[in-house]
């Protein structure tokens, strides 16, 4: 899997991002894993705790903190909506003329493919909360035809949602033009325990084959869990 690209809506800025994200990645990424399973992204804590009278290290894990949203249907989002189930995140807004029509259709590959599987769902964020209010969100789902039960959209606070997006280790920010927007194209694949597992470009299709790929190892891996759990 590739890093995720970003794209350019005000060149200079889009290049810090891109430097700084990178960084991130080549710093704080996991990648241990073995041949079935997918790395843990983000930064890790070593913990020592006494168990059975010896000190073992334990690692504590990045994870998606609490929150909560509006979607399109005026309900509210929480991270007990994602419980237990393995998501997409990605962070977008309606006007966008630029990467985010490319995103929504690899997006809607993704919806297609898991409209019937309930263990998975879609999270699209909106950067634009003075423009996308919960109508214009609800427009631009029901343009699409696609169920809120699977894929929310969701809008609030301005400085929530980007404080939020940050935690995905996604690019977000505003443009000194009134109105100017700069993110990235990065979907992001959150697990069952709320661990970022995969982040893939948005834009780009063969991108998309190995989220979808990615993502039915997240659900062999959760049903080997729950068989053994």
């Amino acid at each position: 899997m590739n890093a995720p690209q970003f794209y350019k809506i005000n060149s200079i800025l889009s290049v810090i991002l891109f430097l700084a994200f990178a960084g991130l990645l080549g710093s704080c990424t996991n990648t241990q894993k073995t041949k079935n399973s997918l790395p843990i992204f983000g930064e890790r804590m070593a913990i020592k705790k006494v168990q059975n009278g010896k000190i073992i290290v334990d690692t504590i894990f990045h994870r998606i903190p609490d929150f909560g949203f509006i979607n399109q249907d005026s309900q509210q989002v929480t991270e007990r909506t994602f419980a237990r189930k393995i998501y997409v995140s990605d962070f977008f807004f309606t006007s966008c003329p630029t990467i985010c029509p490319k995103m929504r259709t690899q997006l809607q590959r993704v919806y297609q493919q898991f409209k019937n599987n309930n263990q998975v769902l879609l999270l699209s964020h909106t950067l634009d909360p003075e423009r996308d209010s919960v109508a214009v969100l609800r427009d631009y789902a029901q343009s699409m035809g696609v169920s809120s039960k699977k894929w929310h959209f969701v809008t609030d606070a301005k400085d929530s949602i980007y404080a939020i997006a940050s935690k995905y280790m996604v690019a977000a920010t505003e443009n000194s033009k009134k109105g100017g927007l700069i993110h990235s194209g990065a979907l992001v694949l959150i697990d069952t325990n709320r661990h970022v597992r995969g982040i893939y470009d948005g834009t780009k299709p063969e991108q998309v084959d190995y989220l979808l790929a990615d993502i039915q190892t997240l659900l062999a891996e959760k049903n080997l869990s729950h068989t053994f759990n």
